[in-house]
């Protein structure tokens, strides 16, 4: 009997066995089918991701291709920016760029923002600016507009170290088409051309500045961008005598009023520009209300290099001395233009001093200078001095214009 319930027992056990490896092999063969499906699902993926690798690898090839427009319009501007690149690196190679006319992008060709200066704590102070040391400043490479380099193609100001194309200065609507013509005619003479930064010496005030000036044409009814008769610089004058001395003007006042007024006139219309009315008055400001270091300042690195040149110029031995006729006649040489026929091409506006009917190179200097010295006593002007004593009167001559904004001093 306890045979036969041991048999039992081992038939139990090996019925046990058999189905422990029943559920066993069960189990692997789920788990082989889950591996499966878990691999096919990996390869469904690479295979996924390779047909994108080949889709977006086609897309860059269409792209390459010429074809319509209307089969692909978001790559459209692409290709056509791709191909103005193309060109730009062509021309660049060929020592060319890119004319201002062919390039399509409308943000680049944009008007410029203005940005007035500030007052910094530190501006009536006195700059050191060594006489023997000139700056000798180099025009910048591309144009200040397009930011295009053109080799030859470039115009640049007399005063900062901008360049510009003519095309560019064309499409922005800043110069008219006679501004244009002698800008092109000037830029590269020793007259030079101030470009609309520099032209613009308004811009040197402040916004408070600028707030109380036109307050003060509100109040005498000036209207902006109009040009003024003699009669309306005269009423201008007197309210302005009031509110600031409380007196109207004295014949001898009036008088000089009449003779700014023909300085600012030049071609004798009987009226003048807005824009010359409004540097004049801009430099009134910037005379009486800024310091002489405040305006050494506003400087340019050409405007201090011609400033040096004039005075090694005047000072025959060299003692850093000259006398205070000669730095009048120095002032007054700033406002006068060379004859165009008298221009070289060949000459840089960096390296030019001052041109006046009284320098060097003109028949009447000696009488100029003799006049001058007749005038004006002997007092020794440093360099220091002279720079000082004529910042107001290098700053007058930025404008293109042929208006004295601020009468001569002999």
């Amino acid at each position: 009997m306890g045979v036969l319930m041991s048999k039992k027992q081992q038939v139990e056990k090996v019925q046990k066995c058999s189905v422990v490896v029943s559920a066993f092999r069960e189990g692997l063969k789920n788990q082989s089918s889950s591996v499966q499906a878990h691999n096919g699902a990996e390869n469904a993926g690479d295979e996924a991701l390779e047909q994108l690798d080949t889709e977006e690898s086609g897309h860059k090839e269409d792209e390459g291709k010429p074809g319509p427009s209307s089969a692909q319009p978001a790559s459209a501007p692409t290709r056509e920016e791709n191909k103005v690149n193309q060109e730009a690196w062509g021309r660049l190679r060929d020592g060319k760029g890119v004319e201002p006319e062919e390039l399509k992008k409308a943000h680049q060709l944009t008007p410029p923002a203005f940005v007035r200066p500030k007052r910094q704590p530190n501006d009536d102070q006195p700059l050191q600016i060594e006489l023997g040391q000139r700056e000798q400043p180099v025009n910048d490479e591309m144009c200040e507009v397009c930011e295009v380099w053109t080799a030859d193609d470039l115009f640049p100001c007399r005063t900062c170290t901008r360049v510009f194309h003519d095309g560019c200065l064309r499409e922005i609507g800043y110069l008219r088409a006679d501004a244009l013509q002698e800008m092109r005619e000037t830029a590269h003479t020793t007259t030079g051309w101030s470009c609309y930064y520099c032209d613009n010496v308004n811009l040197l005030l402040t916004e408070e500045e600028m707030y109380s000036l036109m307050e003060t044409f509100k109040q005498c009814k000036i209207i902006p961008e109009s040009c003024l008769v003699s009669d309306e610089l005269l009423q201008y004058r007197h309210f302005v005598s009031k509110q600031l001395f409380e007196k109207d003007l004295t014949d001898e006042q009036e008088e000089e009023v009449l003779a700014q007024f023909a300085a600012l006139d030049p071609e004798k219309k009987g009226q003048i520009e807005w824009s010359d009315f409004l540097y004049h008055e801009t430099l009134s400001v910037l005379q009486k209300f800024r310091t002489e270091n405040s305006l050494v300042r506003l400087l340019t690195a050409k405007e201090r290099d011609r400033a040096r040149a004039i005075f090694q110029s005047l000072d025959q031995d060299k003692d850093g001395v000259i006398t205070g006729g000669e730095s009048r006649w120095a002032q007054a040489s700033w406002f006068h233009k060379i004859s165009k026929e008298s221009q070289s091409c060949n000459v840089s506006i960096s390296h030019v001093g001052p041109i006046s009917e009284s320098s060097p190179a003109s028949s009447s200097s000696d009488k100029s200078r003799d006049k001058a010295m007749e005038k004006y006593d002997n007092r020794p002007v440093t360099w220091d001095a002279f720079l000082r004593e004529s910042a107001i009167y290098i700053l007058a001559a930025r404008p293109n214009s042929a208006a004295m904004h601020i009468r001569l001093p002999l």
